[in-house]
């Protein structure tokens, strides 16, 4: 007769979680790509985003950001009174994936432009589309200027952040403990360099995590809508998610890091 296992052995049952659910989809290919020829569309699940990295367990996904919510979003960004210029700020997507928050960030007035994932295959495709968009702006005299691009392979928390005033962007890229190992890397570095450092985050899933942390002031929350391009395109994409649909907008928050004990 067989032995029974222990109730010790047996591994803990983890819960579904939604992300879990999302399915991979390489189309619709959203307006942006059909114009630039480039490859940003479709989702890639944490399930194929594993890297063998220990923080996998705690990647989202990759979906490309509707290009209206973040330029909306920099203009609410802009209206805070940045201390800087915005054109002495590095503008750094953590989790940059295929890159489109980098390619629309580069027409916008920044110092420079960095993406950091740590998918490979990700990165890859994130470099690729650099290449293209940098050929084509340089081909059309009608293209606007666009500020110097980097793609990095790497783990944002290894990443040696910018020593210029920098803005991080936050596409809900992983879940709360990367996020506050995140920010506690942001405080090492900035340390004697408060005020130079905002983040733009959407999907602020994880946004409580960042109102708790007495080094970070949040500057201005609320919904960010999409145009109706941007949000007929994300309708087409998350009909194919049956756990998820598109309400035509997205919760974002600002957050300048102040340092601890202070109130500027």
């Amino acid at each position: 007769m067989a032995k029974s296992k222990n109730k010790t052995d047996a591994k803990p049952v983890q819960p579904i979680r939604p992300r879990d659910l999302l399915k991979a989809t390489a189309t619709p290919i959203h307006p942006f790509d059909q114009i630039h020829g480039t490859d940003t569309s479709g989702l890639v699940p944490a399930r194929d985003l594993v890297t063998g990295h220990e923080n996998d367990e705690h990647v989202t996904a990759y979906y490309g950001i509707a290009p209206s919510i973040l330029r909306a979003l920099v203009d609410r960004w802009l209206d805070t009174a940045p201390p800087h210029h915005s054109t002495d700020y590095t503008f750094l997507d953590v989790g940059a994936g295929k890159g489109r928050a980098v390619l629309l960030a580069s027409e916008l007035p920044f110092r420079s432009i960095v993406g950091v994932e740590l998918n490979d295959t990700m990165a890859r495709i994130a470099q690729e589309n650099v290449d293209l968009w940098v050929s084509a702006h340089k081909s059309d005299p009608t293209a606007p200027a666009i500020a110097p691009i980097r793609v990095v392979h790497e783990d944002a928390l290894s990443f040696e952040l910018p020593t210029t005033p920098t803005v991080v962007f936050l596409f809900h890229p992983f879940e709360a403990p990367v996020l506050k190992a995140f920010l506690r890397r942001v405080e090492t570095a900035f340390a004697s360099r408060p005020g130079q450092l905002d983040i733009l985050y959407v999907n602020a899933e994880h946004g409580s995590t960042l109102n708790r942390n007495p080094a970070f002031r949040l500057l201005w929350q609320g919904s960010v809508p999409m145009t109706p391009d941007d949000h007929a395109a994300d309708l087409e994409a998350i009909a194919q998610q049956a756990e998820y649909g598109s309400t035509g907008d997205e919760l974002c928050a600002i957050y300048r890091y102040t340092g601890r004990g202070r109130k500027s």
